[in-house]
Order: C-alpha cells, then structure tokens, then sequence
C-alpha cells in the first residue's frame, strides 16, 4: 500500500485518523488501534512475511527480561535470530549465486537458482529489532511494558516500510506516554506529508523514467553525454524519491501524535563526504556509528584501526543496501573516502573556497550513486568508461518539457543553500497569513495534481522499499 494510492488516501488513513482522534483521551486504546492499523497496512503488502516478524518480535520479546538482566547469552541469540532472519530472505541467494558460480568454474553441475522473494522493508525492521535489544542491554531502555507496546515500535507504519529508522530508546517514552493530539501539529504533520507526495510523484517520477531509460542503454550506444546525464538524473531521483518517503513518513507520524527525527539535511551542498554521510540517511548513519563503529572500539583505538573499523562500517552499510557486488562495492568507495578525509582530504578541503569544496565532493557522490545504481560490474564499467570519453557520441536522451522542469526543480530543492538570508526569508514567509495561505494554496492544487498522476501513471514504487 502506496501512501499515495486511493485505497490509502481516502479509506485507511481517514479511518486510522478519526478512530485514533474518537479515542485521543485513552492512551492504551489510541495504541491499540495503531498497532491493528499498521499490521493490516503491512498485511496488505507482505502477508506471508507477517507471520515471521510476529514469531522473531515474540521472542526478542521473551529474551527482553534476561538481556536487562545483563544475560549475555540472552543478548546473542536474539540478535543472531535477527541477523538470521535477514540472511535469510535477503542474501542467501546472493551466496548461493556466487557458491554455485565457484562450482561451475571447477566444471561441478550446479542445482538451479534461489529464488527468495525479498520482504519490503526487510533490513528496517530487522535493524529496529536488533537496536531494542542492544538499548536494552545498555540500559538505555528498559524492556518493553507490554508485546503490543513493542509491536507498536516495530509495526508503526509511517516509518515500516523505508524509516526512518527509529531506535528503541528515541521512541520509547512515547509509546509509553502517547502524546496528545493538537491542531497545530496535525495539520504540520498533513503539510509535510503533502509536500512528500509533491515532491515524489511529481518530480522523483518525472526524473525516473530518463534515468532509466539512461541506464538501460546497451553499452556500445553509451555516448559521454548520455552517461552523465543519467548519472545526474539518478542523483537527484535518488535524494528526491527517498527524502520523499522521509516527509511522508515524518509527516504522518506528526498526524499521530509521534516526532520522528529527520533523515535528510541537504546533503548535496556537503563540502566533504564525511560531512555528506552526516546529512544523508542520518538515521542509518547513526545507527551504524552507535550499533557497529564505537562497539568495535570508535576512537577508543588505535589511528589505524579506528580507519579499518571505518572502512568495514562502510562496506556492511554496502551490504546493508543489497546483495549484489555493485553495493558492496559502494560501500567500499564510501569507506575509503571517509579513510582519505581523516587523512589528509578534510584539511584539503576545508582550504578551498565552499564552493570549489561542495563541487568536488557532489562529484564524488555522483560516481558513488553510479555504482550504486549500475546493476552489474559490466554495467558500471560501460558508464565510467562513457562519462570519462567527451568523444564519445550515442543515443541521446529525450528531453521533454516535464523532464526539464522537474530537473530543474530538483536541482534546486537539492542545491539550495541554506544562508541566514534564506532562513530570514523563510521566517518572513511564515509569519505572515496572507502568505501561510497563499502557499497551502499552491500546495494543495500540486497535491491534487499529484494525486491525478498516480493514479494515471504506472506504479512506481520508492526505491528504498528493495532495502
């Protein structure tokens, strides 16, 4: 279930919304009523995969008590039967493909291929997992009051699908106190959610198909202009399509009475890549520096393991992304420039002009976004070999009007610096009503308009739900 789909739209959210809001003085039916809404939302998706999440969520629940008790062996199981779980649906085929490409170069028959169909939102809710019981096991939580409390954090289906990825102990005392729903906060909320949905059907879907439609081009027919124009299309689809969700997701929860933290905080103006993967997917980020970087020793250690413990972080964030050697393969450029920046890179950088230093670093994100989106090693030699030749000529691009408006427009929802000018010309524009309203009025014609296109235009999923 799309947040934009009709079904969504006018059936489960206005029903969720007006139970939920029937019921704002009962804490616990308010609760009760969201974890049913966000399994049937689930359900509606991924039916068989319900089952399993309620099985694995049963037993993190079960080892919850000994774990607080500091139960080492308690700590373990849970997170290997979450890492388990994972492994299962998400890279077994992946090692299986490469097991039975070993047994073919030895000249052994090799069995037909694993087809494990991959759960929506998998890595999200196996890492929320993971991160209750480690807050657990640090104290910073106590175990859960109740399975449907739990449930709750992990069925909660604003972020379910593609996060933000929430920790255990940013959300508990709201789960456990629901905070009451006012005005000004659902109609934040509605607000962000709508200019979510603006901003993926409108301009992310725009951009998709170009992007596409580049990196679907036979190799011989990639000429040098082509490559780089899908290489800038797929970067702004990708920061488009899943800040999108983020909106959505962060905008819903605020209907409910939820603050989730935000997840984008314009990265494509970073001067650095160390300073990109702090405004990029920071709940992800964050979650490896406290879940994986500092229990592998963060800056406790030595300068040259704290680089290896940097660069392996970076590598199953890689990993995290997808099985396929294109992402592992990502992930390894990621964690070398971050290795570079703490070596020498950063004082580079930081003596130039901004400009000259957000130059460089975008086009060391935008060669990172090429080989995170080629689908094969070939694929990704064919694109740097094209983008490097100005010589080269090749099918060109078909740039209409829609897809030139929306790259403009991303590029400048994705470059726009922030400066106190802006923020003062921000503040002008909310404190007057006049203004207020003229800008919900542009917002909800582009809603409706949104909204008119989805449901006319073929389904395109957001690009994080394979993740």
């Amino acid at each position: 279930m799309l947040f934009y789909e009709p079904i969504f739209l006018f059936v489960f959210l206005p029903a969720t919304f007006f139970i939920t809001l029937r019921l704002r003085h009962s804490a616990e039916a308010r609760t009760g009523i969201l974890l049913i809404a966000s399994i049937l939302f689930y359900f509606w998706g991924e039916p068989a995969f319900v089952p399993v999440v309620l099985a694995s969520s049963g037993l993190d629940y079960l080892l919850a008590g000994p774990v607080a008790r500091r139960t080492r062996w308690a700590l373990v199981v849970g997170v290997g039967a979450n890492l388990a779980v994972l492994v299962a649906y998400k890279y077994l085929g992946f090692l299986a493909e490469n097991f039975y490409g070993l047994l073919g170069w030895a000249g052994t028959p090799t069995p037909p291929p694993l087809q494990i169909a991959l759960p929506i939102g998998v890595s999200f809710i196996v890492f929320e997992k993971i991160t209750y019981l480690v807050d657990v096991w640090r104290g910073l939580s106590p175990p859960s009051r109740g399975f449907g409390h739990y449930l709750t954090y992990i069925f909660f289906f604003p972020k379910l699908l593609a996060g933000p990825i929430i920790k255990y102990h940013e959300i508990e005392a709201q789960l456990r106190r629901p905070p009451r729903l006012d005005e000004p906060m659902v109609v934040d909320g509605f607000a962000r959610f709508v200019l979510g949905v603006v901003k993926k059907v409108l301009v992310a879907d725009t951009i998709a198909p170009a992007a596409d439609a580049a990196f679907s081009t036979a190799p011989e027919q990639l000429g040098f202009a082509t490559a780089w124009a899908g290489i800038l299309l797929f970067t702004l689809q990708i920061y488009l399509d899943f800040s999108a969700y983020s909106d959505m997701a962060i905008g819903l929860a605020r209907m409910f009475g939820f603050r989730l933290n935000e997840n984008f905080n314009r990265p494509y103006i970073s001067c650095s890549i160390t300073e990109f993967w702090r405004r990029w997917h920071i709940s992800l980020t964050s979650w490896i520096r406290e879940y994986l970087y500092i229990p592998l020793g963060g800056n406790r250690v030595q300068p040259w393991r704290r680089m290896a413990n940097l660069w392996i972080c970076f590598l199953a964030s890689g990993l995290w992304h997808g099985a396929a050697w294109t992402y592992v393969l990502w992930g390894a450029y990621n964690g070398l420039f971050l290795v570079l920046d703490r070596l020498f890179l950063l004082r580079w950088l930081d003596r130039m002009p901004r400009l000259l230093a957000n130059v460089i670093t975008l086009l060391v994100v935008m060669l990172g976004w090429t080989i995170f989106r080629s689908t094969s090693l070939e694929q990704l030699s064919a694109f740097l070999h094209a983008a490097s030749h100005p010589s080269l000529s090749g099918i060109g691009l078909r740039w209409d009007n829609s897809l030139i408006a929306a790259t403009a427009v991303g590029v400048v929802v994705s470059l726009a610096p922030k400066t106190p000018w802006s923020d003062a010309l921000w503040a002008w524009f909310g404190n007057h009503q006049l203004n207020r309203l003229c800008g919900e009025a542009v917002l909800a014609v582009l809603f409706a308009i949104a909204l008119n296109k989805a449901i006319t235009d073929p389904f395109r999923p957001f690009l994080y739900f394979r993740f």
